[in-house]
């Protein structure tokens, strides 16, 4: 048996705002030693998997490559890099699609959300292999988690009773009202849908061609006009809006008739929430889960996390069941069971044009990182971090001057037609309106101080000459 690990790597994570933002959601925070994007590929390896494939936003792809850098075994990847959101039924079919051509269409494909958060890779392993044993024979196979609680933010699939073993579907049911939970529950016929799924590459796409055949068309069309690049998929953003935006769920697995759950023999968590990000974490005698560096006088039931620029002392004082997240550039208060309304915190920002949902505190770039240290009229303050062997765009700007310190590594500073190696400690003046790059020409990652002096100091002031990345 050939196994494909197919991860889905997507969504803006508004739950977790203000850590997750839209340019850096949920799969890249860290949970634990890792980020969840990292855990799910391990899980794909750990079931036998040697060859990976992310259906990612193509914005996205230089922070996937970034944790596959950092894996000491890292998989053999394949990108495939939507300019837009489509939903997984889409995702899906593309990942089929390619799996089919590339490694035949017997591969059996498992395809694992980047965002859950599953402990026990052991237990995982044996269910997964359960998972696979009936995809093989034809099967559509979706893993089902126990409910621990009337949740009403899942999906839930009717069976004939739950048990250990294996079941054929009955019915898919939407997100439920607490009553209508509750309900499922005292019945023990349903699980929750984890949007874990085992098939191989022809059955989901005979489904497709059966029960969604726009789909499985939309995704032909849009595969047919995609740009191959190394192991880097294009899309042609025309072609991939032209698919429809249904769930695989909707789509398929509702109307099939071969769709099998495998009971989760393991723990599982869509860490959805705060709360859920707290659950994952070992709490103290008191119930409360931070870094050690938080002082807590009589707090109890209180997560705090802080992401900070530089040294930051947090104080908590007789509180209960609170959610506290700081980051450079806003700072979350909240009770644990109001934590589901923070989409409606990130929805008043978007109307107000807010980019505290869209760029978190330090910047990602495929060059490596920015972060606004200080801003008032007329000037800003940011630290710049460029990778070894990497470089900016050739760019100049119409309304600001910058000034550049080299505090880390070694740099060549292009200014016009003139290039200057700078080391730690030297400087170099940057005029209004003059072309300029920043390359790092060391071995290790250049650190520089960037003073930008200016009436206007936006992101969008930015005309790209040349850009090692095509954004130019």
């Amino acid at each position: 048996m050939r196994l494909l690990s197919v991860v889905l790597s997507g969504g803006s994570g508004t739950r977790l705002w203000p850590a997750s933002r839209q340019t850096f959601p949920k799969p890249f925070m860290k949970i634990g030693d890792s980020t969840l994007l990292q855990q799910a590929i391990e899980r794909g390896q750990a079931c036998g998997s040697g060859d990976l494939m992310v259906v990612t936003n193509k914005d996205h792809m230089f922070l996937t490559r970034d944790v596959l850098e950092q894996m000491s075994d890292a998989p053999t990847a394949t990108f495939l890099l939507e300019p837009k959101g489509r939903n997984t039924a889409p995702a899906i079919a593309l990942a089929a699609l390619e799996c089919a051509g590339r490694f035949g269409e017997d591969t059996v494909m498992l395809v694992l959300p980047a965002d859950q958060l599953i402990p026990d890779v052991e237990s995982f392993v044996a269910s997964a292999s359960e998972a696979f044993r009936l995809a093989e024979k034809g099967s559509l196979v979706l893993f089902g988690i126990s409910p621990t609680g009337p949740e009403t933010g899942f999906g839930y699939v009717e069976v004939d009773q739950v048990s250990r073993e294996s079941h054929p579907v009955k019915r898919f049911v939407e997100k439920p009202d607490l009553r209508t939970a509750q309900s499922f529950l005292a019945t023990g016929r349903y699980y929750w849908n984890s949007g874990m799924f085992a098939f191989t590459a022809k059955a989901i796409l005979a489904a497709l061609e059966r029960f969604a055949p726009d789909v499985l068309k939309a995704a032909r069309h849009a595969m047919d006009s995609a740009k191959t690049q190394g192991e880097n998929i294009h899309f042609d953003a025309h072609s991939f809006g032209l698919q429809p935006d249904i769930s695989i769920d909707y789509a398929v697995l509702e109307r099939a008739d071969n769709v099998l759950v495998v009971p989760a023999k393991f723990g599982w968590s869509d860490v959805g929430s705060w709360p859920a990000v707290a659950d994952a974490q070992v709490a103290d005698s008191s119930g409360n889960t931070f870094d050690r560096d938080v002082i807590a006088v009589n707090t109890t039931g209180t997560h705090v996390q802080v992401e900070s620029h530089g040294p930051k002392t947090v104080a908590t004082v007789g509180v209960r069941d609170l959610v506290i997240v700081d980051t450079p550039d806003a700072l979350l208060v909240c009770s644990k069971e109001a934590s589901q309304d923070i989409k409606r915190v990130v929805s008043a920002l978007k109307s107000r044009h807010a980019e505290v949902t869209e760029l978190p505190a330090t910047v990602h770039r495929p060059w490596g990182t920015y972060a606004s240290l200080k801003e008032e009229d007329g000037y800003k303050v940011k630290r710049i971090t460029v990778k070894p062997g990497q470089s900016l765009s050739l760019q100049y700007h119409h309304q600001r001057a910058e000034h550049w310190v080299v505090v880390q590594g070694k740099a060549l500073v292009q200014i016009g037609e003139q290039e200057h190696e700078t080391l730690p400690g030297q400087y170099r003046y940057i005029p209004l309106k003059e072309k300029h790059r920043l390359t790092n020409i060391g071995d290790e990652t250049l650190v520089l101080i960037e003073v930008q002096c200016g009436e206007y100091l936006g992101e969008d002031d930015i005309v790209r000459l040349a850009d090692t990345y095509g954004r130019a």
